[in-house]
């Protein structure tokens, strides 16, 4: 089977039809189609851009039609966590409708209506979407694929199918709001086993730093914790295994992150994510993991990898379009 995965879209359905017309694919009766290859998208369909509906139709209807598969982003598993109120506290919601997170979804509740029976009906869709895909030559995640998330996950869900009676314990996290590795390698705050899975599925690792130290990123936030680039092979160190620009890891202590934070690649499979905002050549991060995600919702282009069967993935088989 020939697929090509592509990076998150956030609501740009312009640069997705340009990449789709590109990569061969042809509108025809109501769905975009190619003679001989699959599209797969990686999730994070939504916000940020003015046209959210139109890329979930395009979306949608290619799966529907056969011509498609998609796996779900950390946008989509907060879009239901903002329409579904938490059992706890009633009168809230699984994902607290404060300033903040209302700027981050704002322009898919424009697109919807706000709690309107098309809100609803789209955040039941992006229930069907897996949280990962394992085609036998080929895996997506949204962000990370740690072989015990995933374990974790499936057998508590009993697939990769998320829906509403578990979100609830899918967004339970212990009073701090944080699911990083503690320097030991323990968590430095508890949530649930499902939590605490998805988190690593849909956004990645985090680690706190050693005690005392911090740095300020790129807003001027004083920061205690970072994400880490996971498919690199223990040991690595805070300084060369965070997800920070070359020119500011200098400011991280150069000594081994614990094992957990950097499960690194498991051997098996390609790997393709999204998530991660990537800028510059596209190229794969590993010989087995590869990035679609090159920023198209912050003026980047849309991205996809051209995948026949390689287990080495290859900078030639990128495809971009603006």
């Amino acid at each position: 089977m020939a697929y090509d995965l592509i990076g998150d879209i956030h609501g740009h359905a312009d640069k997705l039809t340009a990449l789709l017309g590109k990569l061969g694919y042809e509108s025809r009766a109501g769905t975009w189609r190619h003679p001989d290859r699959t599209a797969i998208f990686v999730g994070d369909f939504i916000d940020r851009g003015v046209q959210q509906l139109e890329t979930l139709e395009i979306v949608r209807a290619m799966i529907d039609g056969g011509h498609a598969r998609a796996v779900m982003g950390n946008h989509e598993f907060n879009a239901i966590a903002w329409s579904q109120i938490d059992p706890a506290n009633p009168g809230q919601h699984l994902r607290r409708r404060n300033d903040k997170n209302r700027r981050q979804h704002a322009a898919f509740l424009a697109a919807v209506g706000e709690d309107s029976e098309l809100h609803t009906e789209w955040t039941e869709w992006f229930l069907t979407l897996p949280l990962w895909l394992d085609l036998g030559g080929l895996r997506v995640v949204h962000a990370c694929w740690d072989s015990a998330a995933v374990a974790t996950v499936r057998n508590i869900l009993g697939g990769a199918l998320l829906n509403r009676d578990v979100m609830p314990d899918a967004c339970r996290i212990g009073a701090a709001g944080t699911s990083s590795f503690a320097p030991d390698g323990t968590r430095s705050e508890a949530g649930s086993d499902l939590f605490l899975g998805i988190e690593t599925l849909l956004k990645g690792i985090e680690v706190d730093l050693p005690h005392g130290r911090s740095f300020f990123d790129k807003d001027g936030h004083e920061r205690s914790s970072v994400r880490t680039c996971w498919w690199q092979q223990s040991p690595v160190s805070y300084r060369d295994g965070a997800m920070l620009p070359a020119s500011d890891r200098h400011i991280l202590p150069d000594v081994p992150m614990p094992k957990q934070a950097v499960p690194g690649h498991d051997g098996g499979s390609p790997v393709f994510v999204g998530h991660y905002w990537m800028t510059g050549l596209q190229t794969p991060i590993e010989p087995r993991v590869a990035c679609v995600d090159y920023s198209a919702g912050r003026g980047g282009p849309l991205v996809a990898y051209r995948w026949t069967g390689e287990a080495e993935l290859a900078a030639r088989n990128f495809v971009a379009s603006h």
